[in-house]
């Protein structure tokens, strides 16, 4: 292998004196072109350094986006992170044409690539397309309060592989990007800021109804969070087993606010009903029992029944 010979040319070498035959060493040829250690070198380090520069200037820009423009985090973030991809790409194609690598060159080297990110990387490689689709389409932005599954967090970061998700539990979660491509994502934050959180609650029969829906309408009308417009609305869903079921249906303006607005929400009705005498019935089952039915049972030998007559 020409990795084997250079370290061998290396160890013949008397104390290193040739430097330029080393950096001169031809790993492989590639089309007409001969890698050597020398454009090894200078690929890397032209790649570090367009790397470097892609990230400086994404991180700049990405603040003034946020100072100077209305475009939001989202946004300032999704154009940033193509301005980094696309540095990188420009990048990496001068690096080619520093070492020598003409096009058709490239394409051998691209389609080399290609074959083993076929076999190999494809998970990786159908991660970082849903990224760029992600980027590109906008159907989740950073900041936003998604639900991927059983997970329900605020976007603070969407990468190349994956997009980090901060759960309600404070808990940083790496989701592939390719789940928010084919998977049934539910995103909180997307068109309208507003979600409607629906209240269920029972009562008991012998309740006034006419208390129980004025209940209602004060708590929805007492919290500061709930909307005025659209207006709260109790609706009577269905009779129950021991109890009418009712619905309080409100209007929030930011939806990541919903957890704690439901449970504002249920501790006030508590406290109205108990205030106006309304009972949350517990669930309630009739048993009946019964004694069972005597079976008559015939003593005696068996030989006298069976007796002639």
């Amino acid at each position: 292998m020409p990795i084997v010979a250079l370290l061998a040319s290396i160890r013949r070498m008397n104390g290193l004196t040739d430097l330029r035959d080393i950096l001169g060493y031809v790993l492989w040829r590639i089309g007409d072109t001969d890698v050597t250690v020398s454009s090894l070198l200078v690929l890397a380090a032209t790649i570090v350094l367009f790397v470097i520069a892609a990230r400086l200037l994404g991180r700049g820009l990405h603040g003034v986006l946020v100072r100077r423009t209305d475009i939001g985090p989202g946004g300032a973030f999704a154009v940033s992170r193509i301005t980094q991809y696309t540095i990188a790409a420009i990048g990496l194609l001068i690096s080619f044409q520093l070492i020598g690598l003409d096009t058709s060159s490239l394409a051998l080297v691209l389609g080399a690539l290609g074959i083993g990110i076929g076999f190999g990387l494809q998970n990786v490689t159908s991660n970082f397309i849903s990224g760029l689709l992600i980027l590109f389409e906008r159907p989740i932005t950073v900041g936003d309060r998604v639900q991927v599954g059983d997970i329900e967090g605020d976007v603070t970061a969407i990468n190349m592989r994956a997009t980090t998700v901060l759960s309600v539990t404070n808990l940083s979660v790496i989701v592939p990007n390719s789940e928010f491509v084919t998977s049934t994502v539910v995103n909180f934050s997307h068109g309208d800021a507003r979600l409607i959180v629906n209240v269920d609650v029972g009562v008991s029969y012998r309740s006034d109804l006419d208390v129980v829906i004025r209940s209602l309408e004060e708590v929805a009308a007492e919290h500061p969070r709930v909307l005025r417009d659209p207006p709260p609305e109790v609706r009577f869903l269905e009779f129950g087993d021991s109890a009418w079921q009712l619905q309080l249906r409100v209007w929030i303006p930011i939806a990541r606010e919903h957890p704690v607005i439901r449970s504002d929400l249920n501790k006030a009705i508590v406290r109205k009903f108990r205030a106006n005498d309304v009972e949350i019935p517990y669930p309630q089952r009739d048993l009946n029992w019964r004694s069972p039915t005597p079976i008559p049972v015939r003593t005696g030998p068996a030989s006298e029944e069976s007796e002639p007559a």
